[in-house]
């Protein structure tokens, strides 16, 4: 499982012109899924994205992690960042999960982001979206568990 956090100023998910999710401050998280991941990985990422300490301190150090700041936290799934792209010039996505199956463990990931009182914003699974940020720093971390 990996996921690609980006600290935001704002982030937004478009489908079909309307706006279907929006956050101020906070973090953007980009979920990929992978065959034989499992709910304890999902589980265990999710801690992982939620107590990472990169929000500044007073002193300007990367101190601070999403829960301590009271930030927003916005999942979008996208299957494309399990690509193998080892050969050739087109990416291979056989290493993705079925669908059912990713469907079920990403919403096992927002879940558990509930459980740390934050309320994340979702994209749809599945769906063809236009996902809008403003980047703050920029800070972006790419997490695999």
């Amino acid at each position: 499982m990996r996921a690609i956090i980006q600290r935001v100023r704002r982030a937004w998910v478009d489908i079909e012109g309307r706006r279907i999710a929006e956050i101020g401050r906070g973090l953007l998280i980009l979920l990929g899924i992978r065959r034989g991941d499992d709910e304890r990985k999902a589980v265990r990422l999710a801690e992982r994205c939620a107590n990472l300490r990169i929000f500044e301190d007073s002193k300007g150090r990367m101190n601070h992690s999403l829960r301590e700041i009271g930030g927003e936290v916005l999942v979008v799934s996208q299957f494309t960042l399990v690509a193998d792209t080892k050969k050739g010039n087109r990416p291979s996505f056989t290493t993705a999960e079925e669908p059912e199956r990713a469907n079920d463990l990403y919403h096992r990931f927002v879940e558990r982001l509930r459980g740390f009182d934050l309320n994340p914003q979702t994209g749809r699974f599945g769906a063809r979206m236009v996902v809008g940020i403003e980047n703050e720093g920029p800070v972006t971390i790419i997490l695999e568990v």
